[in-house]
């Protein structure tokens, strides 16, 4: 989407946005030009021409990853030249990342057109590896208030508590400036593992260890799972749990998206984070301004139908003022999903994505 002709795009999608008065997420279609971010609002199911709101870039300071939300380890915050924070969340590690390196980008180019030095993350003189003390880091990641979160996470139909994954570890490491670089980070954690101060949970992590080199023994990922090697003492023991859920949840994730979904009952469409995952294959959905844990939907996609819909009518079943990009899920058990996603190839990518899986 164009917001004028004579300005470039540098990128555009949904993130979740909190909001400055009331401190609920809402899901906004941000566009990104050199000077601004614009957002946009989408009432039902077609994206508002008029802008919501801008958040200026000139002199900004971006902090990505932002962890001081719990349930929100995919945020980022964007601070004004006059001290107002904005908080923003993509559908993956990767989009984050993403959007947080074109932003950076556009405030160094602002920058050095202003003369100045180029911007960039907090930098910390206390990052260098080498004159770091791995026992104070640990005490830092015991921190109840500020260090890392013990959670519940799902692996291969196990549901393991009291523990943390690879990419989280590595996301707190960088947002406490104990490492500038995701790399850098693993090398720490890596250190961490050899110590035995962390240990591996489940098949990934334990297989990383067996087969990497020392400084990429430690993963960054999220379904690589870690627990503090004397968590039965400080932080709780790891428990294993199975269960229907956890089977449909513990599939490899394939993809991740923000994708407007038409209700079942009341036909008003909402965005939602699309989930797909292969062995089991299923595809479930989550409402993005609450968190990506526990799915309101999703069903298993063996035998579905996917088609994509004409763009040019409204096809029988749609309501409402509609964008376009609309596909069609029918399941096995003949329940009709009406889909659109934001621009054609996105449709057209999880199609493909999705009949690989049926």
């Amino acid at each position: 989407m164009d917001t004028d002709n004579k300005i470039p795009v540098l990128r555009e999608g949904f993130l979740v946005k909190r909001g400055h008065i009331v401190h609920n997420w809402k899901a906004r279609w941000f566009v990104l030009t050199p000077d601004k971010l614009l957002y946009y609002k989408y009432e039902g199911g077609k994206r508002d021409s008029c802008q919501r709101g801008k958040i200026l870039l000139k002199d900004c300071l971006i902090t990505c990853p932002f962890l001081e939300y719990e349930n929100r380890p995919l945020a980022f915050k964007l601070q004004t030249k006059h001290g107002v924070d904005h908080f923003l969340e993509a559908c993956s590690r990767e989009e984050r990342d993403e959007w947080a390196a074109d932003i950076t980008a556009a405030l160094n180019k602002l920058q050095a057109t202003d003369g100045g030095k180029p911007m960039s993350q907090k930098d910390s003189a206390q990052s260098r590896l080498q004159n770091i003390n791995l026992s104070k880091v640990l005490d830092s990641m015991y921190d109840v208030h500020s260090g890392i979160k013990l959670s519940n996470h799902v692996e291969q139909g196990s549901t393991y508590s009291n523990c943390f994954s690879g990419s989280a570890v590595v996301d707190w490491l960088v947002f406490m400036q104990l490492s500038l670089t995701r790399g850098e980070a693993m090398t720490l954690a890596s250190a961490l593992l050899e110590e035995g101060f962390l240990r591996t949970v489940g098949q990934r992590s334990v297989e990383a260890l067996r087969t990497a080199s020392l400084s990429e023994q430690f993963m960054d990922d999220s379904t690589a799972l870690y627990s503090f090697s004397d968590s039965f003492k400080k932080r709780g023991s790891v428990k294993s749990e199975r269960s229907l859920s956890a089977v449909e949840l513990s599939g490899k994730v394939v993809k991740r998206g923000y994708l407007l979904k038409q209700g079942h009952r009341r036909k008003n469409w909402k965005v939602r984070l699309f989930v797909l995952r292969s062995e089991p294959d299923f595809l479930h959905y989550y409402d993005p301004t609450k968190d990506d844990i526990s799915p309101v939907g999703g069903f298993s996609l063996r035998g579905c139908l996917i088609s994509s819909l004409d763009d040019n009518g409204v096809p029988s079943g749609v309501k409402g003022n509609i964008q376009g990009n609309l596909f069609k899920i029918i399941t096995k058990s003949d329940i009709h999903y009406f889909i659109q996603a934001p621009t054609h190839q996105e449709k057209m990518d999880w199609i493909d994505a999705i009949r690989e899986h049926t």
